[in-house]
């Protein structure tokens, strides 16, 4: 597994290097069959330290993890053990998935936007009602089942998640709803 371990605006030495790689390695080859890539970011906030870490899987899932603590390595643990119990508690999710799946998600490229809101005092254009564009990105949209996509949407600690699905060839979109509940949307063609 490849690994990425960086720091914003602060020094992580070999040490600190050594040991997330040691502790991400065991949680993740315990859980997770073929992992490809980790990437672990620290940075402060206030007098605490932050880790997070985001671990890209074969299946083309990623878990996510966000920890803080007083101290670099605390976080670092924190983060491990919220990382160890979702990989814990998806293990026979993904074990099925990768018996099912013999070629990785296939991912398609989608323009993805940035709009200004209204809060910043901008007036739109309300004769032609279209939006102000402040930032334009590459996204990924994922070729997945509806379970995997509920899946990845989990894993991630996002709110939505488009993707496209496998069985109908069309895009669809799963939600957290405020009932707790998950919404899945499935256009008619």
């Amino acid at each position: 597994m490849r690994y990425q371990i960086t720091g914003k605006q602060i020094d992580v030495g070999e040490a600190l290097q050594t040991h997330v790689k040691q502790g991400l390695g065991e949680v993740v080859d315990k859980y997770a069959e073929r992992p490809t890539d980790a990437t672990i970011v620290f940075s402060r906030s206030g007098h605490e330290y932050v880790c997070e870490a985001v671990v890209h899987l074969s299946t083309g899932l990623n878990a996510q993890a966000k920890a803080h603590a007083t101290e670099i390595y605390a976080s670092f643990e924190a983060c491990s053990t919220k990382m160890e119990k979702q990989l814990r508690r998806y293990k026979r999710r993904l074990k099925d998935h990768h018996k099912t799946r013999a070629e990785p998600v296939e991912n398609v490229a989608a323009s993805s936007y940035i709009l200004a809101s209204d809060e910043h005092g901008e007036e739109a254009d309300t004769d032609t009602l279209q939006p102000i564009i402040v930032a334009e990105m590459e996204a990924r949209i994922p070729s997945l089942s509806v379970g995997e996509a509920v899946m990845q949407m989990e894993l991630a600690g996002a709110p939505v998640l488009v993707f496209r699905n496998e069985g109908k060839d069309s895009l669809n979109v799963v939600y957290r709803r405020d009932d707790g509940n998950i919404g899945w949307i499935d256009p008619r063609n």
